[in-house]
Parts: structure tokens; C-alpha cells; sequence
């Protein structure tokens, strides 16, 4: 397997030579030169693997540089029952990602697929658990460290963290925007007193962190003297991970290979569904890939209109799903270069043009950068929004008619979900997180607290450990670089 950059970098780096590096030195993101196929036949052959045999045949194709029993043995290591245990009653911690079936009538189906029970509550556990093993073994192979520097608007941060914590080699500078994540997400990566992690709150908004962290990778004579490494999604191992729990949501909800299924997956950073765009193409029999947004719509414009239009920080909601405050999508790129006909001089040039004009235009309207737009029926991408008074509906509807709690971000994904359904196609809703991640809305919404798994019941009493700065990449850079010992 060889892979390229998104912007036409001429090396054709190794799965473990990119698990370790995040962006490619022109800046660009990492993708297979082809993708690899998935016959009718394999997917009939995997239906009754489990999770961590499943992992093993969806990574072989793409991590080709690492032996089939170690592989198979990380796998192994990281997708238990005891991992991933936090299940709702009547699910079975074995299932990893068990499936519900929320509604069935005029032959349309809703199914929740549970992507929240690992230690932190969150579907980032599904890849960051991976991702943490990968990264020992291979700096145990090479005898190397990795220092890295990530951003976060909630979930990711923790899931890193309880992920990296004590493992050999490893250091974590997670940047989060300053007070705007929930009272449990602050704790869960605040309250952590492990030697190598370190949180870094900064004044002002997820793209602020996220602008941080591209630039500091894009340094790369600071890069390469501080050992930096990424656990954001634009690392491609942590991509390739959750492709995984696409084949096992379709092969739970279907029974023969000629079935189609839908999914529909809050968005923000367009981590998460990309990881769906790459799994359709490899062959996953996917009707449609729902984006479901907030307040914060940059993608449900883009796939209504073609436009891609990148919000500042003051325009960018502070919202009840904090985790998809985003407004500059970085995997976004990733099939903006499969869009294009994998023109990687066009699509350096737009993404400069994001930079620079704060967007482009694929709607092929007159002055438009291009009308590419006509082509993303084909990749099957739809889209919604949902606003706090929606979530707080789809809350109140969720317990009233399923009987489950969900959590914020879940409840946008079934809000526009239910506007998408088909007759004979399953539509599968990606769970975010579990409720107890966002009390505030679950108590706003139904009055009471959400439910807490055991272990968590006081996490926001714990001594706190950050560090409040500007967002100044300089003032990280010097700060990581104090704390390296490189």
C-alpha cells in the first residue's frame, strides 16, 4: 500500500512512516493511492468475525508494513469486552458497538449504532484505543519517542489522553478552547496527574487550537527537533481505524451483501464520516452519508449550495453540542481531493484559497472556482443542521418514544436522520457520546441528571492540572519544547 499527499507531495511514505508524522510535509493530508476493494464475498466471509478480527482484515489493507500477527495481536489488545464496557442495559459489552433498533414502520428503519462504550464515553475511544497501541509498537521498533501535539473541542482531547497515559515513549499536548467544553469534558482531561500529559487552555475557539497545531506541523525544522507527532483526525491511522465500525454497522443491520444501508453522523471536523466516504469506496454498499451539523453549518452549506465557507472565530456558535463547534473541517480536504479527480495542484490551490478568501466556491455558478458540486450525488453525501432547540426536542422524543437517553450530539444526528429516511434502506445514526458527557442539556431537557457509569460519579470535584494561554503558536511551540527534555 502506498500513499500520497492531498496536495502533490512526491514521497510515497509507509502506514507507519505517516502514523507517526500527521501532515504531510507540504502540508497536505495523507490518503492510499488507490483505495483497496472489498468483494460481495469478503463481506459475506466477515459477517461472523468478531470486532478485533474484523479490525485485523479492514487495517491488513492498508497497514501493509506491519506483520499480520502483530497486527493482529494489537487488535487483539485493543478491541475487549472490559475496554469497552460502558454498554446501556440489554447490550452486550462483547458487541463493541452494539446495535438498536429505534424505529421500524412503512418499511423505514432507525438504528442507533453504540460507539460510546469505551473508557471515556466517547466514539474517539473506537480509534484513539487503536492509536495508542500503534504508537508504542512502533516507537518500541525503532527505539524512538513521539511528542504530540493535538486540539480538541471536547472528546478527542480525553480519549487521547486516557489513551497515551503511562505509555512508554509518549508525550500529550492537548489544546482546548478555554471554558468552552462541558463541566464532565474540562474534568475528564483536566483531573488527569499522569507525568506525561499536559492541557493547554487556550482563549479562544477549536479552530484557534486547530490553526496551532497545522502550524507548528508545518514548522518542519521544529517538527522534526521535537519528535511531533498528531492524534487529531487528520492522522490517517486514527481515520482507518473507525472505518472498521462502518463494515460492522453494515454487517450487523443487513443479512446479505446485496443490502444497502444509509448512515447519518454528526459533523464537525469531517473526521468521522470521512472514514464513511472511504469505506463506500472501498465497496461498502452505502446508499447515503448523512452529515448532521449544529449552528455551526459550514458543511451542511457546502453540501447544499457548493460552497465552502469557513466562519472566523466570532462567528463561530458556542453552542450544546461543543464538539462540532468547528467552522474549518480539516479532513474535509481529504475528499475535496477525491472530488476533484485527485487534482492535487487544484486542490493546494484552494485550500490556500481558504487561508487567504476564507473559502471557495464548487457550485459552477458564474465566477465559481469550479462546478464539481453536480458531482457529490455520486459520493453519496447528504446533509442537515439541527439547533439547541431541536436537540432539546430530539431529546425529549428519544426518551418518550425509545426509551434511551442521548446525549447532544446523538440527538442532531437523529434529528436529521428522520428527514432522510428511505424506504429499504436502514439508516444507521453514529452515537457520539454518552449522555453524562453534556448534564447540562440532559437536565435542561428532561429535568433530571443523565445517568453516570460507575467510576465517574464525582469527576467534576477532582484537582484540575492546565495551563491557560493566548493563542499564540509561538507560546506553545516554546512551551512543548520546555517540557520535551529534547
Amino acid at each position: 500500500m502506498q500513499y500520497v499527499s492531498t496536495r502533490g507531495h512526491a514521497a510515497t511514505p509507509s502506514f507507519s512512516e505517516i502514523l507517526l508524522g500527521g501532515l504531510a510535509p507540504d502540508g497536505g493530508l495523507y490518503l492510499p493511492a488507490e483505495y483497496p476493494q472489498v468483494s460481495r464475498a469478503e463481506l459475506d466471509q466477515w459477517r461472523s468475525l468478531s470486532y478485533a478480527d474484523l479490525a485485523y482484515e479492514v487495517l491488513r489493507k492498508f497497514a501493509t508494513d506491519i506483520p499480520d500477527a502483530d497486527l493482529k495481536a494489537l487488535t487483539h489488545k485493543t478491541y475487549r469486552a472490559d475496554v469497552y464496557c460502558n454498554v446501556r442495559a440489554g447490550e452486550n459489552a462483547a458487541d463493541i458497538t452494539p446495535l438498536r433498533v429505534l424505529e421500524q414502520q412503512d418499511g423505514k428503519k432507525l438504528v442507533l449504532q453504540g460507539l460510546s462504550n469505551g473508557p471515556t464515553l466517547a466514539f474517539k475511544d473506537m480509534a484513539m484505543q487503536l492509536l495508542g497501541n500503534l504508537f508504542e509498537y512502533a516507537l518500541a521498533r525503532n527505539q524512538a519517542q513521539l511528542n504530540i501535539l493535538g486540539a480538541t473541542s471536547g472528546d478527542t482531547g480525553s480519549a487521547a489522553e486516557y489513551a497515551m497515559r503511562g505509555k512508554q515513549g509518549i508525550r500529550v499536548f492537548m489544546l482546548s478552547p478555554h471554558k468552552k467544553m462541558s463541566a464532565f469534558q474540562t474534568a475528564q482531561m483536566f483531573s488527569l496527574q499522569d507525568p506525561n500529559i499536559f492541557n493547554i487552555a487556550v482563549e479562544g475557539v477549536f479552530d484557534d487550537c486547530q490553526d496551532i497545531v497545522k502550524a507548528v506541523s508545518n514548522d518542519l525544522g521544529y517538527k522534526a527537533a521535537q519528535k511531533i507527532g498528531t492524534v487529531n483526525s487528520i492522522n490517517w491511522a486514527r481515520v482507518v481505524a473507525q472505518v472498521v465500525y462502518y463494515f460492522r454497522g453494515y454487517l450487523s443491520a443487513t443479512t446479505a451483501s446485496d443490502e444497502q444501508v444509509s448512515f447519518t453522523v454528526p459533523s464537525g471536523n469531517f473526521g468521522n464520516i470521512c472514514a464513511g466516504h472511504i469505506a463506500r469506496m472501498m465497496g461498502l454498499p452505502i446508499a447515503k452519508l448523512v452529515v448532521a451539523t449544529n449552528e455551526n453549518d459550514v458543511l451542511d452549506e457546502f453540501f447544499r449550495t457548493g460552497i465552502y465557507r469557513v466562519r472566523k472565530s466570532a462567528e463561530t456558535y458556542h453552542t450544546s453540542s461543543p464538539s462540532m463547534d468547528i467552522s474549518k473541517a480539516s479532513n474535509f480536504e481529504r475528499f475535496v481531493y477525491d472530488l476533484l479527480g485527485r487534482d492535487s495542484a487544484r486542490v493546494k490551490a484552494l485550500f490556500h484559497q481558504v487561508d487567504t478568501a476564507g473559502g471557495f466556491d464548487l457550485s459552477g455558478a458564474a465566477g465559481s472556482d469550479g462546478n464539481e458540486f453536480e458531482s457529490v450525488i455520486r459520493y453519496g453525501f447528504a446533509s442537515g443542521k439541527s439547533t439547541h432547540a431541536d436537540r432539546l426536542e430530539t431529546i425529549r422524543f428519544a426518551e418518550r418514544q425509545y426509551g434511551i437517553t442521548v446525549d447532544t450530539h446523538t440527538a442532531d444526528g437523529i434529528k436529521v436522520a428522520r428527514e432522510h429516511l428511505q424506504p429499504g434502506v436502514t439508516m444507521i445514526v453514529l452515537e457520539t457520546a454518552l449522555p453524562a458527557k453534556f448534564n447540562e442539556t440532559i437536565r435542561e431537557a428532561l429535568g433530571r441528571d443523565a445517568e453516570r457509569p460507575a467510576g465517574f460519579e464525582n469527576i467534576e470535584a477532582l484537582p484540575q492540572r492546565f495551563e491557560v494561554m493566548a493563542a499564540d503558536a509561538a507560546r506553545i511551540k516554546q512551551f512543548v519544547a520546555a517540557h520535551t527534555g529534547l
